[in-house]
């Protein structure tokens, strides 16, 4: 049998590495594809499960504006939940996957600055985390949409407008 070397062994390497990355990569993707929504309407069932499952577990025995106003992580809602659950919160051990998704997604981490604490005060009386997260705006549009909040009734300050509309504009802007 013949050996390869040198520059013959590197045009016969990188289609076998190709290859293998190619592979590592389509399983990644199949494994994040199965742990996602299938379709929107899929992933509005678990959204709403989600939901279901923060009401009747959480929603039982305090309010829910603590979680709408606290902007955690995945491991700072673990860390809730868990305590919760030493307190007699009645998760299932296999629903607390969708329970922390739901809290993450809908009641995640914000990007600190001045104005973050204001958003999560006042904007989330109305709207959960993930809807500002996903506002995308310009600043213009951002103070179109302050001003419309205003109208509908909005408790922001005249102080604290300018604060808001800066970081959201910082933070979420396209």
């Amino acid at each position: 049998m013949k050996s390869i070397f040198g520059r013959h062994a590197v045009a016969v390497a990188i289609p076998f590495a190709a290859v293998a990355l190619l592979a590592v990569g389509t399983a990644r993707l199949t494994a994040a594809a199965a742990q996602a929504p299938a379709t929107p309407a899929a992933a509005a069932a678990q959204d709403d499960k989600g939901e279901r499952l923060l009401n009747a577990s959480c929603g039982g025995c305090h309010d829910l504006r603590p979680v709408q106003a606290s902007a955690r992580d995945r491991d700072g809602w673990n860390e809730v939940v868990q305590n919760m659950l030493q307190k007699g919160a009645d998760v299932s051990d296999k629903d607390l996957p969708l329970l922390l998704d739901y809290l993450v997604e809908h009641h995640g981490p914000m990007p600190e600055g001045r104005g973050k604490d204001v958003v999560l005060n006042v904007c989330t009386m109305c709207h959960d985390l993930k809807r500002i997260r996903q506002g995308q705006r310009s600043p213009e549009e951002w103070m179109e949409t302050l001003n419309s909040m205003l109208n509908e009734g909005a408790p922001l300050s005249d102080a604290d407008y300018p604060v808001v509309l800066a970081y959201l504009s910082k933070n979420f802007a396209h």
